[in-house]
């Protein structure tokens, strides 16, 4: 069993020498680094042992021993009995023998992606790195490989930014219901062990007083593993997953992160911290929206992850996946609202993108190729947009569909020009914006310089144009199912 206590002094060593320590007071000094805040698109993989089953979800590790649960009664019917094939027994058969790291990253690079966040470690408990810390990695098992020291080399050499993600923390009760009756997950058990510690699921995921509460072992062994991760593989992003938020769990997450943020102020390239709902203080680390975005714009930087897949994050195998024409939409909203979007993959076992996710990519990638300029490095004009589609706001609300017209519009501005995206084509080629119209100077107006030019990105043809007080009308012959966007020179 791996010996904590060591790495647990040097954790203290480190906090105590600052500059930050495990406090929120200390820890509302962050400030996000400025490449954070020129990148808007990234890339999220949930890439594991639940890809091998790729049924139902990446929660096919809890499911599955959930009596009734469909995967419950897929696994009996597909596999056999929990107690003689459970969880365990897939490693083997996640191979990975077609993963292709430098191909990833490619593909990534073509998307027009900033920066890779892999999951290093889902509920479930398994690495995908090379852990000293536990046997049960995809260096050792499975695949046999570094999963993630891999692909960084590989982004990185592409000029993409790495992160990476852990999920460890809800792994206190993952598997719990695996105790409940005759399965491959019986006590007794100790750290080290795959299903340790495999404790009753508290019935609300969001009481942040559940019991029972997670011990300090389990604790410092997350501890551990989290900094473990910042060590060996330097991540300029780590997002973390739910259930941090519980009250138990805070005094070592101001730990960690007084750890991450100091080793990053030693290795001078910053840190960024994604988290869920309140899990920290505001102001200590960038907050998260899962599959869901804002509907106003908002003065500190945020992020939404989401899926081109809708089903499931990991590979199934009837999977629904999302047009990249929305994907496109919601990319300029959360720009213009001073969020940045990272979207997620789910590669098969074997270590290929489906096809359908590989297409949405590619399209995302074209059109940020020719309009990146808008997005990337870009920042928040004075307002994020105007016309009548309801954004519907919070988690979870990336399957409602939003049915933009060509009055919608949303506004950036970088290098001395205001970009406005409109964000569905208009049938005549015809457009007005009124946030740009002459107003008044002498009243409070969203918008009173000089317009000098209009110009359509990707387009050859200059657009016609004219402003009055209803708003600035252009006319282009431009036609496209993605955002357009209008390059606006201002004086």
């Amino acid at each position: 069993m791996y010996d904590l206590k060591p790495y647990l002094e040097t954790i203290d060593k480190v906090v105590a020498q600052g500059p930050f320590t495990d406090t929120w007071e200390s820890l509302s000094r962050y400030q996000v680094p400025d490449w954070y805040q020129d990148a808007k698109f990234g890339i999220f993989i949930h890439w594991g042992i639940y890809s091998v089953p790729g049924f139902a979800s990446e929660w096919y590790s809890r499911n599955m021993y959930i009596k009734d649960s469909r995967e419950y009664q897929h696994h009996i019917e597909t596999y056999g009995e929990h107690a003689k094939f459970g969880y365990k027994d897939f490693i083997p058969m996640f191979t990975g023998d077609k993963f292709d790291p430098e191909e990833w990253a490619d593909l990534f690079a073509q998307a027009g992606a900033s920066y890779v966040v892999p999951v290093a470690e889902h509920h479930d408990g398994f690495q995908m790195y090379d852990s000293e810390i536990s046997q049960w990695n995809a260096a050792q098992m499975g695949p046999k490989r570094d999963v993630l020291g891999e692909l960084k080399e590989s982004c990185q050499k592409k000029g993409m930014l790495v992160g990476c993600s852990s999920h460890r923390v809800e792994h206190w009760f993952f598997m719990g219901h695996g105790k409940e009756f005759d399965s491959d997950i019986k006590d007794p058990m100790e750290r080290g062990d795959f299903y340790w510690p495999s404790m009753k699921e508290p019935e609300d995921h969001f009481d942040l007083f559940s019991e029972p509460f997670p011990t300090e072992e389990y604790l410092q062994d997350w501890l551990v593993r989290c900094c473990e991760l910042v060590d060996k593989y330097r991540p300029r992003i780590l997002y973390f997953d739910w259930w941090i938020q519980h009250s138990a769990v805070k005094p070592y997450l101001r730990k960690f992160t007084a750890y991450y943020y100091n080793r990053a102020a030693e290795w001078g390239t910053g840190a960024v911290i994604n988290y869920k709902q309140d899990a920290y203080l505001f102001g200590c680390a960038v907050p998260d929206v899962e599959r869901g975005q804002f509907a106003e714009m908002k003065p500190y930087v945020w992020q939404t992850d989401t899926a081109i897949g809708l089903g499931s994050w990991g590979y199934t195998k009837d999977n629904v996946f999302r047009p990249a024409e929305d994907i496109l939409c919601d990319l300029v909203d959360i720009v213009s609202k001073n969020g940045r979007l990272m979207l997620n993959v789910g590669p098969r076992p074997d270590g290929t993108i489906t096809e359908e996710e590989r297409e949405v990519l590619l399209r995302i990638g074209g059109w940020l190729k020719i309009n990146g300029e808008a997005v990337n490095g870009a920042r928040v004009w004075r307002k994020f947009g105007e016309g009548p589609t309801q954004i519907v706001e919070g988690q979870f609300s990336d399957g409602i569909k939003k049915n933009f017209t060509s009055e919608d519009f949303r506004f950036t501005t970088a290098e001395g020009y205001l970009y406005a995206f409109v964000l569905k084509c208009s049938e005549d080629g015809k457009y007005c914006i009124r946030s740009l119209g002459v107003q008044d100077a002498s009243k409070h107006a969203n918008f009173h310089g000089i317009i000098q030019s209009v110009e359509v990105l990707g387009s050859d043809q200059e657009p016609q144009w004219s402003r009055d007080q209803e708003g600035l009308h252009i006319t282009s012959s431009m036609k496209s199912k993605d955002p357009i966007v209008f390059k606006i020179k201002v004086d």
